[in-house]
């Protein structure tokens, strides 16, 4: 799958917001999610005849040159690591072209082809599914350990890092947990980590309600105690928890309604134009 999306979707908001990439995704994912959002594609097993066209890196690379008002190219909608042999020659192309390449994942990969990564991809949003062992023993077939090792090392080499959460009712809505999470999040990667708070809706095997928004709502408060950008991701209807606002002056420096962008108050270096607070975002 393919497609021109805003980067806000990814979700990203603090990498050229309001700008659109060209994303794209095969089938497949190192993990087994019981609650997968996206499993008509990562739990699918292609047959012979599923009619998949094999691109190749020039072939993604021209089309990204070609698209209107295109930054780059997202490697997303399933675990970009399963087609790492399509995604590291793309993205190293795309780099040499002045693309911005953009990996969305899970965060599940071994070291030495996060190494190779690190060096062509730009920014990140990767799922930190909960914090605690158990649950990615039981729901996901993986480790927390890797993933946490893995935000540590992008951090350090100095990549653009998003993380996203999904709260799922019963299952990782702890608020004790939740908070040795943000804690941990300031504590290793710094308190100026975007963290996307995300609603969970039944899927795959999954069959929870909906997160109440309530539950989101007071997980950003808790998570605002520790870090500085906080939003809520998935709340249909709703701008509550979706503005950049600058943790110095309290101005809102970017609106969103949805996947509407306006940026109103971020100099092109991506400061606070009324107090100077920087870098807030990547504009260049």
């Amino acid at each position: 799958s393919s497609g021109l999306d805003p980067i806000e979707k990814k979700p990203l908001y603090h990498f050229f917001p309001g700008s659109k990439i060209y994303s794209i995704g095969s089938y497949g994912c190192n993990m087994k999610c019981s609650f997968c959002q996206n499993y008509e594609i990562s739990q699918y097993v292609p047959d012979g005849n599923s009619g998949l066209k094999e691109n190749l890196p020039q072939d993604i690379v021209n089309k990204a040159l070609f698209l209107p008002q295109n930054i780059g190219i997202a490697y997303t909608y399933n675990e970009p690591t399963v087609f790492f042999e399509l995604m590291y020659p793309t993205a190293k192309l795309a780099k040499s072209k002045n693309l911005k390449n953009v990996m969305v994942s899970n965060g599940y990969i071994n070291p030495d082809p996060l190494h190779e990564l690190i060096d062509i991809i730009d920014a990140f949003n990767i799922d930190l599914k909960a914090f605690n062992n158990e649950f990615y023993r039981k729901q996901t077939g993986g480790q927390l350990a890797p993933v946490l090792k893995n935000l540590k090392t992008i951090k350090k080499n100095g990549n653009h890092l998003e993380i996203s959460f999904l709260v799922i009712p019963n299952l990782n809505d702890s608020t004790h947990e939740a908070i040795e999470m943000f804690k941990w999040i300031n504590e290793q990667l710094g308190s100026d980590t975007p963290l996307h708070i995300n609603r969970y809706y039944p899927a795959y095997k999954l069959n929870e309600p909906p997160t109440p928004p309530e539950k989101l709502i007071e997980l950003r408060e808790y998570a605002m105690q520790y870090l500085k950008f906080v939003y809520i991701g998935n709340l249909h209807f709703s701008d509550i928890g979706t503005n950049t606002v600058c943790p110095s002056c309290n101005t809102t420096l970017i609106e969103r309604h949805g996947y509407n962008t306006k940026i109103k108050m971020v100099d092109s270096k991506g400061y606070c134009k009324i107090c100077g607070y920087g870098p807030i975002v990547v504009l260049s």
